[in-house]
């Protein structure tokens, strides 16, 4: 018997699920542009893996701090340490009000 993986979607099964009416990608969240000091919240879009941040971050806050190709770097706090992660624009939704 061989050991179980666990890989980066490990256990988040829950987490990245789509509602029925909700499945398929919608093409302007892949469009959406953000300025740097921007505040943006992490949505993870399950239906595209690339640029995904770690499911860990699921809901959290951060600021965008800059732009690497597609993507953007943007800083959250996790636990007691700001850390940068790199995510495409799919897996991010602008801060209202």
């Amino acid at each position: 018997m061989g050991w179980k993986s666990h890989g980066f979607r490990f256990k988040s099964g829950r987490k990245l699920r789509k509602k029925v009416r909700e499945k398929g990608v919608r093409i302007r969240k892949f469009l959406q542009t953000f300025d740097v000091g921007q505040r943006v919240h992490i949505d993870i879009e399950p239906a595209s893996q690339k640029g995904m941040p770690h499911p860990r971050f699921q809901g959290r806050t951060g600021v965008v701090i800059g732009q690497r190709g597609r993507a953007y770097l943007v800083q959250v706090r996790d636990g007691g340490k700001m850390k940068t992660l790199i995510v495409r624009p799919e897996h991010l939704k602008p801060q209202s009000g």
